[in-house]
């Protein structure tokens, strides 16, 4: 059984920014405030306020479609859960090991999610997967280092 367009669509969407955002959002506050708590606070903030704007995102832009009303709520609904699902699955290695161990975790907890949907997402499209997954992870990285590099700035330049 294939899931419809628009179920795939928004979990696609939700798990890929669930992954990234969340993920440069623990690297900078990381770099920047060495602090579990704030890393945590980070996290919920994430699962709740942005999961809701990127359905309300997705929901405007299926509109913006005219898909018929059911799939807009499709969309919206699996953007909403799987990106709170997948924001919230960072919190077990915060609250499991050491804040630099639940880093690395973390980085390689998402970065796993997102080669095995990269390459889901490639062989549903017929493409090369490692292409795909390269394409990916290589994004993920660059997000990695960019707020890693801006927690520093900003712990250097308020502190």
């Amino acid at each position: 059984m294939s899931l419809k367009r628009s179920i795939k669509s928004g979990f696609g969407f939700g798990l890929t920014s669930g992954i990234i955002t969340t993920l440069g959002l623990i690297i900078g506050l990381y770099s920047g405030a060495h602090s579990r708590e704030v890393i945590i606070g980070g996290i919920l903030t994430i699962a709740v306020a942005d999961a809701l704007s990127d359905a309300l995102g997705v929901h405007i832009a299926e509109e913006s479609k005219k898909h018929p009303t059911i799939e807009i709520w499709e969309a919206t609904l699996s953007t909403l859960f799987s990106k709170f699902v997948f924001a919230i699955t960072f919190l077990l290695p915060m609250l499991i090991f050491s804040l630099k161990q639940a880093i690395v975790v973390s980085i390689v907890w998402g970065l796993l999610l997102l080669s095995v949907f990269s390459i889901y997402v490639a062989n549903e499209r017929g493409v090369n997967p490692w292409k795909v997954v390269m394409e990916h992870i290589s994004i993920a990285v660059l997000v990695i280092f960019l707020t890693y590099y801006v927690g520093i700035l900003i712990r250097h330049n308020f502190s």
